[in-house]
């Protein structure tokens, strides 16, 4: 029987190349993102096996989300690190008077992914294999150069080099307060990449249910994979409503920090692809449970951003799924993943494949450690 000996936690600020707008800026509900705070978590064992895992946050929350994972984390020394579950429940009862979702999980996940990590090293296996994977390669598509603050010819022009680059899939951000525009950068990315190439548009909560459904029509002519977010995250009833009306698949979930928040919108069949986060819903144990439920109801998968963990949870989903192609975080590691093909690739090295690059530690702006 093994113990953890050691925990580290680092709050990390990677700042972005410019500043990026979605439909939740234009509609002056937040504000351009010019960063991303990280909660990472760097477990080590007396047998000397080590994980590392993260949580992240955008515009708000990292600060909580470290405050949190300090308050807890002294509980994990001396227990047995494959002990996944019960360690879980410990961390989760010892910040129960917060509850057991937003940044409560969001804080535990950044631990519960380092635990899968090292389970998966003590294994010498990728994550994916440990868990069970049914392939080694997952449909991938890009999202990072469809934001809105980008005019069209660039967009287009990012779209080109990710196909180029073997990424399969191109995501393009709409939900400004004048469909127009939207239906004209639509249509002109389709018509850039031809018919053959899998589109998909989103919203990001930012359509009321009339608009959603009239315009959701208006995309029908376009063969889109998905048209992600058409309104509010917690709108199950709408989305189950849009989804039963139009012919093109609802994809959402994205913001939902629980399963069972998820829950609710599997049982109102409010999407044809769900779109968990694993750091969003507290790691990858709630991940598995969510996963299951998902397949059993026969929707399709496509967790969001985090491809350096969501590869492997994809690869281990039944069926056929999608990941989310994002460069943004690859400063802050020193491995990179591969896309052949319009398929990423599972790497073969054991645990998520990562370490944290010199960068990383350039961009660390406080930490703390737990000893037995």
């Amino acid at each position: 029987m093994d113990r953890i000996r050691e925990v580290k936690l680092s709050s990390v600020v990677l700042p972005l190349d410019q500043p990026i707008s979605d439909a939740k800026v234009l509609t002056g509900r937040q504000r351009p993102m010019t960063e991303i705070v990280f909660l990472f978590a760097e477990i080590a064992s007396e047998q000397e096996q080590h994980g590392i895992g993260f949580s992240y946050s955008k515009r708000a929350g990292g600060p909580a989300q470290y405050a949190h994972a300090k308050e807890i984390a002294a509980g994990l020394i001396g227990e047995d690190p494959s002990d996944i579950g019960k360690v879980y429940d410990k961390l989760l009862w010892a910040g129960a008077s917060v509850g057991r979702s937003g940044v409560a999980t969001q804080a535990i996940a950044a631990i519960d992914i380092a635990l899968w990590d090292l389970k998966a090293k003590r294994a010498d296996l990728p994550l994916a294999k440990l868990l069970g994977a049914h392939r080694d390669s997952v449909r991938a598509y890009n999202t990072s150069g469809g934001f809105l603050h980008a005019p069209i010819e660039e967009v287009q022009e990012r779209a080109s080099k990710s196909l180029a680059d073997g990424i399969g899939g191109i995501k393009i951000k709409v939900g400004q307060p004048d469909t127009r525009i939207d239906l004209e950068r639509v249509r002109a990315v389709r018509e850039h990449l031809g018919d053959d190439v899998p589109l998909m548009v989103d919203a990001n909560q930012q359509w009321d249910r009339p608009t959603a459904l009239r315009f959701g029509r208006v995309l029908e002519e376009f063969n889109l994979v998905w048209i992600e977010e058409p309104l509010d995250a917690y709108d199950a009833v709408g989305h189950a409503e849009l989804a039963a009306a139009l012919d093109t698949p609802i994809a959402t979930g994205e913001m939902l920090s629980s399963v069972g928040e998820h829950v609710r919108l599997i049982e109102a069949r409010a999407a044809d692809i769900i779109q968990p986060d694993a750091p969003r819903i507290g790691g990858i144990t709630p991940f598995l449970k969510l996963a299951t439920l998902a397949d059993h109801n026969g929707l399709q998968l496509a967790p969001h951003f985090a491809m350096e963990i969501h590869l492997h949870l994809a690869a281990a989903y039944p069926r056929e799924p999608w990941v989310e192609h994002f460069e943004w975080l690859n400063p802050l590691f020193n491995e990179r993943l591969e896309t052949v093909d319009g398929r990423m690739l599972v790497p073969d090295r054991p645990g998520l494949g990562f370490t944290t690059s010199e960068q990383c530690a350039r961009w660390t702006v406080d930490s703390c450690e737990f000893r037995r």
